[in-house]
């Protein structure tokens, strides 16, 4: 058994954020994941600003663009009606954005944690939670990879295990929204295409369109309704059913793609929920898709993770220092979790109904503006560790 300030259950997005931070905080932080990393896990991966402006607040956006992510200075948009091209403004601190594979990111962020004195354990497989006679949460129950019994105690457990979360049903976080499962995304890598930009097509019932990242390689991704990706995968293979969805969502697009090769298998999500869960209780907190997942449409799931892992961080080490108690702390993440969520959950939930075009666009410039105002946010708070953040 061993006994530490934070036990972190995830290594990936939310975790290895949350776990840097407070480790940069100077507590005793131990991560523990079932994956060995690197690996690759089910992500379309563009960095919103939000993201790319928490990790140049941590001093890790020139590591990931070293690692072969490419710096991305243009979008360029598509429609029925018109193709336009923007360069990516300066804003917030960051004049770039990024999509760096998760074997890549997710990495860069776990080592990083480690290098600020968080323990990290992979192949541990977290059975369920332990808790004292009061009933608050005290740590976990688990297994290393040989089946070996391992007991981990600490005064807060973190879940970070994504949307399946063991721990978020090991203490019965409830749902408090969930908007069903509309949309659905689905991607493969391919090279071979030379524009350096991100990419958006938008037609009636499709988004669809194109990620630089590392290796010249670039995922191609479309959003659709679940019912058009099930109609369309009905007695398809995977990859039949992908270029019959992409032709219809970006002919133009598919057609590039035939001097392109494929370089992966398709991958993606049929169903994808639309829910929050309650974040907080005694002695636990979840954080990323543990505590709130939304349909990829939108390509805000990193940013989510990053923004509310500083969140709780913050929360965790007033805890920890003594200068505030716990139900005040967790009170406080919450709430400022619950707001930061509310535009872009509803905005997020609209754009998976995949309205008429017209509509579809608005949604997405009205996303762009908050996006862009939730990056400003957290470009002015105090950066976890530095002197002001305490106060």
């Amino acid at each position: 058994m061993s006994t530490h300030d934070v036990i972190v259950v995830g290594a990936r997005a939310a975790g290895a954020a949350t776990a840097l931070l407070l480790a940069r905080l100077g507590h005793d932080v131990l991560v523990v994941d079932r994956a060995e990393l690197p690996s690759d896990t089910i992500s379309t991966h563009q960095l919103a600003r939000t993201a790319v402006v928490a990790l140049q607040r941590w001093g890790l956006l020139d590591d990931v663009i070293a690692s072969g992510a490419p710096a991305i200075r243009q979008v360029v948009f598509h429609s029925d009606q018109a193709r336009t091209t923007h360069d990516i403004k300066q804003k917030s601190g960051v004049d770039c954005l990024v999509a760096p594979r998760r074997w890549a990111l997710d990495t860069l962020l776990s080592d990083a944690a480690r290098r600020a004195g968080a323990t990290v354990r992979y192949g541990v497989t977290v059975t369920g939670v332990s808790r004292d006679g009061s009933g608050r949460v005290v740590g976990v129950a688990s297994h290393d990879r040989r089946g070996e019994p391992v007991e981990l105690r600490a005064q807060f457990l973190v879940g970070a295990d994504g949307l399946g979360s063991r721990i978020a049903r090991a203490v019965n976080s409830p749902r408090i929204a969930d908007r069903g499962a509309p949309g659905a995304a689905i991607y493969a890598y391919y090279t071979g295409l030379p524009r350096p930009a991100i990419e958006f097509v938008t037609r009636t019932g499709t988004f669809a369109g194109v990620f630089p990242t590392h290796h010249d390689e670039a995922a191609i991704w479309v959003c659709l309704p679940t019912s058009a990706a099930l109609a369309a995968r009905k007695g398809r293979s995977a990859e039949v059913a992908f270029a019959a969805v992409l032709e219809r969502a970006a002919p133009e697009l598919a057609g590039r793609l035939r001097a392109a090769v494929r370089t992966s298998p398709v991958r993606g999500m049929l169903r994808a929920p639309n829910q929050i869960r309650r974040g907080v209780g005694s002695g636990w907190a979840l954080v990323g898709d543990a505590a709130y997942h939304r349909d990829p449409v939108t390509g805000h799931g990193i940013s989510d993770a990053y923004r509310d892992a500083e969140l709780l961080a913050v929360a965790l080490d007033r805890v920890l220092t003594g200068v505030a108690e716990e139900p005040e702390a967790l009170a406080g993440y919450e709430n400022a979790r619950l707001g930061a969520i509310g535009e872009i959950f509803d905005l997020t939930c609209a754009l998976a109904t995949y309205p008429p075009l017209s509509s579809f666009i608005e949604l997405n410039k009205r996303l762009g503006a908050a996006i862009d105002a939730e990056a400003a946010a957290l470009a002015a708070r105090p950066i976890p560790g530095s002197a002001l953040a305490r106060v």
